[in-house]
């Protein structure tokens, strides 16, 4: 049991720039406000704050930790199955490297929720999973399996199957390929719910795991589509709607160039990665202003790493750019917690500090934007994975 003293609280919810507590117990939040009693809380251990900026651990919603291993070649790199372009069934949590080095570092810079999963090379490419930044094995760390399915558009599967002399090698067989791939899903989903219910006549489908696996969009499960370009984004929000799915568009880096139209979607925005250089043509038009300008369009958004192409332990130098360019410091910090959480369906156990959630808590050193601020103290679970006083 632990209760934080002296904190300038942060919490995502109802408390922001005010000074108070939070009492851990059992990896929970237990509760949290400015009015402390502190003859409840005796046989706490006492961490004081001593002022500092307290926040809820930070989430990234959309990396590739653990699958895309640091230092490591081909024998670490699980993050594409680049043999078919529909790959539903696959789930990344399957690739997951729990001693990957990067997950020290990035749990030690206060990044304590990561959303991974496969890459871009597939028009559909399996299931991300949700995992806490520390553990000896991928069971310890996930708490949720299947977050949501990867889906692609753009330069990446046109590219890797152009090369092989098969579809994709255009944007509309792209299109095209996740059109009839979405509508066999949607076919043997009615069937088998048919089957399910006793209906007249219907018969259960024979067993197809692909298919057994996208089906899952139509119950309700999110989707990520991979999309950079404005034309892709447009795609996307065609067959989002055509389909009602319940998309993201990531990495998004051109919406900012068409934020009346992604704002009519209703779809919500990941951006990123935006640190770094343009490493192809469809990333020519990345710009710093663009969280700015969709948030005065009132575009919903979280700011991805895309790790490793950004690290994790820059997340917050990669959000301070955002914020030079004209976003306030206080949006970007929910596009970094509670909006990066519930854009992903996590928000009921990660993103802010409200009792019953999950207590990942990071003190700050200072200012949470200046490039010389350090997480000084980091809780997972209610437990001190790092403080600076142990490096």
């Amino acid at each position: 049991m632990i209760l934080i003293i002296n904190a300038l609280l942060k919490t995502m919810s109802d408390i922001q720039n005010e000074t108070g507590f939070i009492a851990i117990k059992e990896g929970k939040i237990e509760a949290v406000g400015t009015d402390l009693d502190k003859t409840r809380y005796r046989d706490y251990t006492i961490i004081d704050a001593q002022g500092k900026i307290v926040t809820p651990g930070l989430v990234d919603p959309h990396c590739h930790i653990g699958i895309m291993e640091e230092g490591i070649q081909f024998e670490g790199n699980d993050t594409n199955e680049m043999t078919h372009p529909v790959y539903p069934e696959l789930r990344g949590l399957d690739a997951i490297f729990p001693h990957d080095r990067a997950f020290s570092y990035t749990a030690k810079s206060g990044v304590t929720s990561v959303v991974t999963g496969p890459g871009s090379a597939n028009v559909i490419g399996g299931t991300f999973a949700a995992l806490k930044t520390v553990g000896k094995t991928v069971d310890d760390m996930v708490f949720k399996e299947e977050v949501c399915m990867k889906m692609a558009l753009g330069e990446n599967p046109k590219r890797v199957y152009s090369a092989q002399k098969k579809a994709p090698s255009t944007r509309m067989a792209s299109a095209a390929i996740m059109r009839e791939w979405l509508t066999k899903a949607r076919d043997y989903y009615d069937e088998l719910k048919a089957f399910q219910n006793g209906e007249e006549d219907a018969k259960k489908p024979a067993f197809d795991m692909k298919l057994h696996s996208l089906m899952r969009v139509f119950e309700g499960m999110k989707v990520k589509i991979h999309a950079h370009r404005s034309d892709d984004i447009m795609t996307a929000i065609r067959i989002a709607k055509e389909f009602n799915l319940d998309a993201s568009i990531d990495h998004a880096t051109e919406a900012y160039l068409i934020p009346e139209a992604v704002k009519e979607s209703g779809l919500p925005m990941i951006l990123g990665p935006t640190l770094g250089y343009s490493s192809k043509y469809e990333l020519i038009h990345r710009s710093f202003k663009s969280a700015k300008i969709l948030d005065d369009y009132q575009v919903p958004f979280a700011i991805m790493t895309d790790h490793p192409i950004v690290t994790l332990d820059t997340t917050l130098v990669q959000a301070a750019l955002f914020v030079k360019e004209g976003l306030d410091p206080e949006r970007a910090l929910s596009a970094l917690t509670i909006d990066a959480a519930k854009i992903n369906g996590i928000d009921d156990r990660v993103g802010s500090i409200e009792v019953g959630k999950d207590a990942d808590i990071v003190i700050w050193d200072g200012p949470l934007f200046d490039i010389m601020t350090r997480a000084d103290t980091v809780l997972i679970d209610g437990k001190c994975v790092h403080t600076r006083k142990e490096g």
